[in-house]
C-alpha cells in the first residue's frame, strides 16, 4: 500500500509541473503572436486566446490545481514516511517533499516553459481548457468570495491601469526587439516613424519659407522657364507683386504640356492659366491627419500658413514619408552634407538640420519638442542667439558654435560626452565660454 501512495505521489508532482509550466506559458506567451496564429488557422492559438481573455478565471484555475496536487503530494507523502519511520518520518517527507516540489514540480517546469512560453502555451492549450471546464463550479465561488473580500477591503475590482498608452507600449515592444536583435535599427526607425505621425505636426516637417523655391509670375516666359528648369523641383509656387502673395502652384509635366500646344512657342505659354490652385493647411494639423488629406485629395504638395494666415512653408507626401522611412534621394536630389562625422568621435551638423533627423542617422535622443531644428535646440537652451565659438552642455552633449550669419546659426560642432555612472547627466549645464 505505501509503494502505491509514493506512485500517487510521484502522479501528483507531475500534475503540479504541468500546472507551473502552464502558469509561467500563458502568462508569458505574446497576445500578438497568438491572435496571428489564430488567424492562420491555428485552434490552440485560439483556445489560448480565449483563456487570456479570461485570465483571472484562468490563474484561478492554475493556482487551485497546483496548490490541490502539492497539498495532495505531501499529505500523502507524510503518511508514508510516518508509517516507514514512525514520527520522525515528518521531518523525512518535510524534506524530502520540499526538494522534490521545489526542483521537478517549480522550478524545472517554470524554466522550460519560460524559455519557449508560446510553443508550451499551444501544447497545454486543450488540457487547460478542459481544467477550467471541470473547475468551474469550484472557481464560481471562489470568484465570489474573493470579489466580496475586495470590497471590503475598499480595493478596485476590474479596474486595469496601465502605466503607458497602448502606442508607447508598441514602442517599448519594438525597443526591446531590436535590443534582443529580432529587430534592425532602420526598422525600428520605420516602427517609431509611423508612430509618431499622430504626435507630430506639419510644422515639424515643412520646409520653411526661407528655403522655398519660388517664381514670380509676371517673369517674361522665357526667363520663367529658366527658373523651371534651373531648380529640381517639379511643383513650384507662384507668386505675384510680393513672395507672400502665392497665386498658384507650377506643375512641371502641366508646363511642358502647354509648351507642346503651342508647338515649342514659350512666348505663348500663360503659365497663370495652367497653374493649379494653391492649397493652404494650418502649420498644427497632426501629420496622420495632413497624411490622410493628401490621399483624399490626391495630391502631393500643400502651402503652410500659421495662424495669422501668413504662408510659413510648404509641406509635400515626401516629406511625410521620409519621417517613417527616412530620407528618400533620386537621381534629380541635390546632396547637402548636413551630418559629417569628425575622426575624433564629434559631428559637425548644419544649422539647419531638423533634429528628428540628427537622432535618427546618429541614433541619438536629443528632444525635439521645443524646437525643430539643432539650431533651435541650442538656441531655446541657451535662451539667446549665440556666438561664434560659443561652448554649452546640456542632453549629454557639448555644442559649439562654428558658425553664426546675422541671427541664424549655421554650423555646430557636437561631442556626445561620456555618461556618468553614479548619478544622471543634468538637464542643462547653465555655463557657456567663448574662445577670441
Amino acid at each position: 500500500m505505501g509503494w502505491f501512495t509514493f506512485a500517487v505521489v510521484i502522479a501528483c508532482l507531475v500534475i503540479s509541473a504541468f500546472f507551473s509550466a502552464s502558469e509561467t506559458a500563458l502568462t508569458g506567451s505574446s497576445r500578438a503572436s497568438m491572435m496571428r496564429l489564430k488567424m492562420q488557422g491555428s485552434r490552440q492559438a485560439g483556445i489560448v486566446t480565449r483563456l487570456l481573455e479570461h485570465r483571472e478565471r484562468m490563474i484561478g484555475a492554475l493556482l487551485v490545481g497546483n496548490n490541490l496536487a502539492n497539498i495532495g503530494a505531501s499529505a500523502l507523502a507524510t503518511g508514508v514516511f510516518t508509517a516507514w519511520f514512525g514520527e520522525v518520518g515528518v521531518l523525512y517527507a518535510t524534506g524530502v517533499m520540499s526538494a522534490l516540489v521545489i526542483i521537478f514540480a517549480e522550478v524545472l517546469p517554470k524554466t522550460v516553459a519560460i524559455n519557449a512560453p508560446d510553443r508550451v502555451s499551444l501544447l497545454v492549450a486543450r488540457p487547460m481548457q478542459w481544467v477550467l471546464l471541470v473547475l468551474s463550479p469550484l472557481l464560481t465561488v471562489i470568484d465570489v468570495v474573493v470579489r466580496l473580500l475586495m470590497k471590503l477591503l475598499r480595493i478596485p475590482v476590474g479596474a486595469h491601469q496601465n502605466l503607458l498608452s497602448p502606442t508607447e507600449r508598441l514602442r517599448g515592444a519594438v525597443d526591446l526587439m531590436h535590443h534582443e536583435g529580432g529587430v534592425e535599427k532602420q526598422d525600428r526607425d520605420m516602427l517609431g516613424g509611423l508612430l509618431d505621425l499622430k504626435d507630430l505636426d506639419v510644422s515639424d516637417v515643412m520646409v520653411h519659407r526661407t528655403e522655398m523655391v519660388m517664381i514670380n509670375a509676371d517673369l517674361p516666359a522665357e526667363e520663367l522657364v529658366r527658373e523651371v528648369l534651373a531648380t529640381e523641383y517639379t511643383r513650384i509656387p507662384l507668386w505675384r507683386d510680393k513672395p507672400e502673395n502665392i497665386i498658384g502652384v507650377l506643375h512641371a509635366k502641366d508646363l511642358l504640356r502647354a509648351i507642346r500646344l503651342t508647338e515649342g512657342d514659350i512666348s505663348k505659354v500663360d503659365v497663370s492659366a495652367i497653374a493649379l490652385p494653391p492649397w493652404f493647411v494650418p502649420e498644427m494639423r497632426p501629420l496622420s491627419e495632413q497624411l490622410k488629406a493628401f490621399r483624399r485629395r490626391k495630391t502631393h504638395f500643400a502651402l503652410v500658413v500659421d495662424e495669422y494666415g501668413e504662408v510659413e512653408g510648404l509641406v509635400t507626401l515626401e516629406d511625410i514619408l521620409e519621417e517613417i522611412v527616412g530620407d528618400i534621394s533620386d537621381e534629380h536630389d541635390v546632396v547637402v552634407a548636413g551630418v559629417r562625422v569628425q575622426a575624433d568621435g564629434s559631428v559637425i551638423v548644419d544649422g539647419t538640420v531638423p533634429i528628428r533627423d540628427l537622432n535618427r542617422a546618429m541614433d541619438w535622443k536629443l528632444p525635439d519638442e521645443e524646437a525643430t531644428t539643432i539650431a533651435g535646440l541650442v538656441i531655446h537652451e541657451a535662451r539667446s542667439i549665440p556666438d561664434r565659438g560659443q561652448i554649452f552642455t546640456f542632453h549629454g552633449f557639448r555644442f559649439r558654435v562654428l558658425r553664426r550669419e546675422r541671427n541664424r546659426i549655421t554650423a555646430l560642432r557636437i561631442f556626445p560626452l561620456p555618461q556618468a555612472t553614479d548619478e544622471p547627466m543634468p538637464r542643462r549645464a547653465g555655463r557657456a565660454f567663448s574662445f577670441f
